[in-house]
């Protein structure tokens, strides 16, 4: 909270008035937007995705306006330990992987999807091992990934998925014993989270909230601690092309349709 309160300073400073409200998952989020509740949201990359097909269901679009430096051309890693026989990703056939939340880009949708490009039918030529937390925060948080690294460990799974800066963090809290594993494959780079506006929303005030946090600068000590916070050193204008692999992932595997209606059964949030 304290990062929002830091930020809805900021705006007020410049002389755009904003508050903010927290949801507990994206998907109320999301609906909030197309109902006009809200006028911005910071989506993940799987929020943002639903709240395109919605919008445009609804006859009204939302546009993505920014987002940190730090959510462009990431990557996730399949992850194994040293001692296996898995070397190549055809290895992983009849194998049992260990992913993150059903609702996880990064660690379950992207990885899976990647496998399914390169010929591995993940219905049939694997088990999949959820590590399911937290539903409906899109994978925000390490716990799902950090179990499912615990389980590679514990050789409950025989290789692991998750977000390559994870696969660092894990080795180095000491969670993976340094040189114990090896990464079977990476996935194309694609972007995580951005703002998105709803059509509802002024337009003189969505160009002033762009210009005002494109304007934010790690140089000035009065934001800086709110981008350090956030994880970032500077806002960028978002785009769309990093989204298109995780766009076919949804269809793939059935997480929303094509108008944003939730259509995985088992997904609790």
């Amino acid at each position: 909270m304290s990062i929002w309160e830091g930020f809805k300073q900021y705006f007020i400073r410049e002389g755009l008035a904003v508050d903010y409200l927290l949801y507990s998952n994206y998907e109320t989020q999301v609906e909030a937007l197309l109902e006009g509740k809200i006028h911005a949201a910071w989506n993940s990359p799987l929020a943002w995705l639903r709240a395109e097909r919605m919008g445009k269901a609804h006859g009204h679009p939302v546009e993505a306006v920014a987002m940190r430096d730090t959510d462009r051309d990431l990557t996730s890693v399949i992850v194994t330990l040293n001692d296996t026989k898995i070397e190549t990703l055809a290895d992983l056939k009849g194998k049992t992987i260990g992913v993150g939340a059903k609702d996880s880009p990064q660690a379950t949708l992207l990885p899976l999807y990647h496998l399914h490009k390169n010929g591995i039918d993940v219905a049939k030529d694997i088990n999949i091992k959820y590590h399911d937390l937290l539903g409906g925060k899109h994978g925000d948080h390490i716990g799902g990934e950090r179990d499912a690294a615990r389980a590679l460990l514990a050789r409950e799974v025989d290789a692991v998925c998750m977000i390559d800066a994870n696969h660092l963090l894990f080795v180095s809290e000491g969670t993976l014993p340094g040189g114990a594993t090896r990464i079977v494959t990476q996935t194309q780079r694609y972007d995580h989270c951005n703002f998105t506006i709803s059509s509802k929303a002024q337009k003189e005030s969505v160009v002033r909230f762009r210009e005002l946090l494109l304007k934010m600068s790690f140089d000035d000590p009065n934001v800086r601690t709110l981008l350090e916070l956030e994880g970032l050193k500077k806002w960028l204008p978002a785009r769309l092309e990093g989204y298109r692999n995780l766009d076919n992932a949804i269809d793939l595997f059935g997480f929303y349709d094509k108008n944003g209606e939730i259509t995985c059964a088992d997904y609790l949030y």
